[in-house]
């Protein structure tokens, strides 16, 4: 790791995805799409196919437009039980930069779910992020949001995006 670049960025990379966290936390979740580069990928995916080399995604949007529709879709056509989600997000560090200067920024995370209905309180689901986030633009935004949970599955399905 390179401690400079990481120090020079840590504050940046952490409010974005601290910004992630508290848009979908806060039920803001159309706010997440405008973090994305518009040419930018949101991929959720199983520690399970991550470690086999294997490609299927649960979620795997190539574009904000797609993460956009993706949203509107679970605003207005998906049926669920109302729930809230709360994230924590520690162990930040940017691990290095690409060659077309995106920074690699790696962060461990936990998301409970509460079922509004009953009150009660889950976690849903933990892991691993690996981001590709461009600060090269007047705002830090993701160029690639890969989420990789640990279980091999998820309780139920994942209608709110993590």
């Amino acid at each position: 790791m390179d401690l400079a670049l990481h120090s020079t960025h840590i504050n940046t990379v952490s409010w974005l995805i601290a910004d992630w966290a508290h848009a979908i936390d806060d039920d803001r979740v159309e706010r997440i799409a405008e973090l994305m580069r518009e040419d930018g990928r949101y991929t959720v995916r199983s520690r399970f196919n991550a470690d086999r080399g294997l490609p299927l995604a649960i979620i795997d949007t190539h574009s904000a437009a797609q993460l956009r529709d993706r949203i509107r879709s679970m605003r207005v056509a998906n049926i669920y039980q109302p729930q809230h989600y709360r994230h924590v997000v520690s162990a930040i560090q940017v691990v290095g930069r690409t060659e077309t200067r995106l920074l690699q920024v790696r962060s461990s995370f936990a998301v409970f779910r509460t079922l509004v209905t009953t009150g009660d309180t889950i976690f849903f689901a933990g892991g691993r992020s690996d981001d590709l986030i461009d600060v090269n633009g007047p705002e830090p935004r993701f160029a690639h949001r890969l989420m990789t949970f640990d279980s091999r599955a998820v309780e139920t399905l994942m209608i709110i995006p993590i």
